[in-house]
């Protein structure tokens, strides 16, 4: 049985979050206002589809990787098979089913060229889970196997798409094949690390963390000394991406430690799946500790008990009450 996450697992007043957290379960990467390619509820999913070259209408402009594609108006009628073609071939990692990818997209609709959603004109990209419940379907089976560094084309039919009923905020109707051309940035799995640059951990008071980038858990070793007072948020590998805001949901890889043995209560590593929140939605110490951090960075958290779980601890834990909490977080993404 999967463990549940504790970040997410504490007492109401530290957090806002309540009856989430599970890992099988992974948080949507955009909210509903976002019209695509989130998945829909469904009671069940379709059978796999059969993937065909083509027809897919042509890219009339921004013809390069990360350039904002213009999409001609789709010729005929499309396929009733899902339309796939690698317009170009990147070199990076493969993408399996389950991987979180960083992509960005345009979608229009095949009959009019009406785009309905983009990512470029936000200059954010979306990160979500290649899952099933996740995404559409269409996206699932289009992008697994591509690798990071592709421009991916697809036609999606309604089955594969949002199916009969559409998605009347986008505009899309129940009949409507969808278009999307998918420029995949990154792909990150349950073995992804941070690759920032070493920082010096030169304070013998605080625990010294591994820089391991192999996507093993790094060590902690906590020093036998008193913990600190106040919250402690330094870099162990700094990145170069964006700095996380207070707003943002993040996408990591962590683990936990308590100060007063050093022993593990929590850990990504452990359940071999990545964790995704709003920093909202966490304890104290990690909201205050990751903001203003940056991407690809791993982060040294100590948290004193007024930042984390004070005297009511998660129940069934290791953890005491007025436990100091001891974190290595690896910033993968914003979401």
């Amino acid at each position: 049985m999967r463990r549940r996450s504790l970040l997410f697992a504490v007492p109401a007043g530290l957090v806002t979050l309540a009856g989430c957290g599970d890992d099988d379960k992974s948080d949507k990467a955009k909210s509903s206002d976002s019209p695509s390619p989130s998945a829909s509820p469904s009671a069940s999913a379709p059978p796999p589809p059969k993937i065909v070259d083509g027809p897919l209408p042509g890219i009339t402009a921004g013809e390069k990787f990360g350039e904002k594609p213009t999409v001609a108006k789709g010729s005929g009628d499309p396929s009733k098979d899902l339309a796939v073609e690698t317009v170009i071939v990147g070199t990076g990692r493969t993408v399996a089913e389950n991987d979180f990818v960083q992509a960005h997209y345009l979608g229009q609709i095949w009959s009019s060229a009406k785009v309905f959603d983009n990512s470029f004109d936000r200059k954010s990209p979306l990160v979500i889970q290649l899952a099933q419940g996740q995404i559409i379907d269409g996206w699932r089976y289009a992008l697994t196997g591509k690798k990071v560094g592709s421009r991916v084309e697809m036609a999606v039919p309604p089955t594969w798409g949002y199916g009969t009923s559409g998605n009347a905020q986008a505009g899309i109707k129940g009949t409507d094949t969808l278009v999307f051309v998918v420029d995949i940035q990154q792909a990150f799995n349950g073995k992804s690390s941070a690759k920032g640059k070493a920082v010096a951990q030169d304070n013998i008071d605080l625990p010294k963390v591994g820089t391991n980038t192999d996507g093993k858990a790094p060590s902690i070793e906590v020093p036998k000394k008193a913990a600190p007072k106040k919250l402690v948020a330094n870099y162990i590998l700094e990145g170069d991406g964006d700095e996380v805001a207070e707003s943002d949901s993040l996408l990591v890889q962590y683990k936990g430690v308590l100060w007063a043995d050093g022993k593990e209560f929590d850990s990504s590593y452990s359940r071999g799946q990545l964790t995704s929140f709003p920093l909202a939605q966490v304890v104290k110490g990690w909201a205050q500790g990751l903001t203003g951090k940056k991407v690809g960075s791993r982060v040294l958290i100590v948290i004193p008990p007024a930042l984390g779980y004070g005297d009511s601890p998660p129940q069934g834990s290791s953890i005491k009450k007025d436990s100091v909490l001891v974190f290595s977080v690896d910033i993968l993404a914003k979401m």
